[in-house]
């Protein structure tokens, strides 16, 4: 029997978070993790719940990233090159991360990803006051060796804290040397299929881990979250992106780090 309050609830977390995303251009997991361990909260002793929450953000990146890349692809924003030693390397290290998570208690998971978080927001607020250097559209592409570092970084990271990755490769591939609009658009173009290969890996994890079975905690569990939070992450994005071309990004952004940094200490405490 479908419950509404939770399908209302998740469809609202969602909506949040893509609308935070298209405004300040970041991943919708840094809002949706926060959102449903605050609304969903912990039962279990070592808060394992938080494997299902990673699981169920993996799910909902598919969807997003697959539909920004759609829109950068009609632009012709996403430069040759980068797709297959970025793909390659992001996949490699978004299955290494998903088996490294899987290691270690729902606790573990839940600290590192607040402080994640905590670190994002401190380099908001440092590039608020200074920005990174804004590079020609006709810069060269970084090294297939350097692509592929950035790659596994940036995957095994994703796949460690359950998040898309984009809010570490466009930056990494900005100081590679890469100008913004096209960072943006090749994350996109890549972070799709490496949030696939997180989101069936965790799946399959949380299925054969005899210790969460014993909890009752299921892939089900993740699908049934990530279904009305991908409807509402779909449409927040839309409003975002909106609603970025009206408003004053710079304070929204400052708004957002406050929130946040909030969220995850109460996350965490």
């Amino acid at each position: 029997m479908l419950d509404t309050q939770t399908f209302v609830i998740d469809l609202g977390i969602g909506l949040v978070a893509g609308v935070v995303g298209g405004l300040a251009g970041i991943g919708g997991s840094i809002v949706m993790l926060p959102g449903l361990a605050l609304f969903h909260g912990y039962r279990t002793e070592n808060d394992d719940e938080h494997h299902i929450y990673m699981a169920a953000s993996m799910l909902v990146n598919i969807v997003v990233a697959l539909s920004a890349s759609l829109k950068h692809r009609q632009k012709k924003a996403v430069r040759p090159g980068i797709m297959a030693w970025l793909a390659t390397s992001m996949s490699v290290g978004a299955l290494s991360g998903v088996l490294a998570s899987g290691l270690v208690k729902g606790t573990v998971n839940k600290w590192v990803f607040a402080s994640f978080i905590w670190a994002y927001c401190l380099y908001t607020i440092v590039t608020l006051v200074r920005r990174l250097p804004e590079r020609p559209d006709d810069a060269p592409t970084p090294k297939p060796i350097v692509l592929a570092i950035i790659g596994l970084f940036t995957g095994f990271a994703a796949g460690f804290l359950g998040v898309g990755g984009g809010i570490l490769l466009v930056p990494l591939l900005q100081v590679a040397g890469m100008p913004l609009r096209q960072a943006i658009a090749g994350s996109a173009a890549v972070m799709w299929i490496s949030a696939a290969v997180g989101a069936t890996s965790k799946l399959i994890k949380i299925h054969f881990n005899a210790d969460l079975e014993a909890l009752g905690l299921t892939p089900m569990d993740a699908i049934a979250i990530a279904g009305p939070m991908g409807a509402g992450a779909l449409a927040g994005g839309f409003l975002g992106a909106w609603l970025s071309h009206t408003l004053k990004i710079p304070a929204l952004k400052a708004v957002i780090v406050v929130v946040l940094s909030l969220a995850a200490l109460k996350m965490v405490v």
